[in-house]
């Protein structure tokens, strides 16, 4: 079979776009493989009724001290949008898997609190995405941490970093 990345990246080169064309093709191969990966991890969180998303809140409120966190932190932390994190948190507290308070320390803010339940879905989840997706990647440690190093220069050169 044929990539259709190369084919295009082909392509590019042909239309005379040659300094564009190894950019294309790297940009197109990582939207590429997040889809794939994405798809593999929505796979297996759907039978335990998450999302990616809604894991990753669950994942961060564990690894919290206390289990708590202000929803707009959660935000800032997982990089998302508010809207998103607050469609997340409210799917989550129907779930029964998070409880939402106000803050007493600052009344304009929400905290989050992962509840039982919750601690124990995300423990669950994480030991199958370690054991399905996180230590199955088809690259070496070596590799792995390179492409962590690349990807960082990358959200570096775009303030992602600070």
């Amino acid at each position: 079979m044929t990539d259709p990345i190369e084919l295009a990246r082909r392509n590019w080169i042909d239309a005379g776009w040659d300094d564009a064309a190894g950019g294309m093709a790297f940009v197109t191969s990582l939207v590429r493989v997040h889809q794939l990966l994405l798809g593999r991890i929505e796979d297996l969180l759907r039978p335990h009724g998450l999302t990616f998303a809604r894991f990753e809140v669950l994942r961060l409120l564990a690894f919290s001290r206390r289990g708590v966190l202000p929803v707009g932190k959660v935000g800032e932390r997982l990089q998302v949008h508010p809207a998103s994190v607050t469609n997340a948190m409210q799917r989550l507290e129907d779930a029964g898997l998070v409880e939402r308070s106000a803050n007493p320390a600052d009344g304009r803010s929400v905290l989050a609190t992962i509840t039982p339940a919750g601690r124990s879905l995300v423990e669950r989840c994480t030991e199958v995405l370690n054991r399905k997706v996180f230590s199955t990647l088809p690259l070496g440690r070596t590799d792995v941490d390179d492409g962590i190093e690349l990807l960082r220069d990358v959200r570096r050169a775009f303030g992602d970093l600070g």
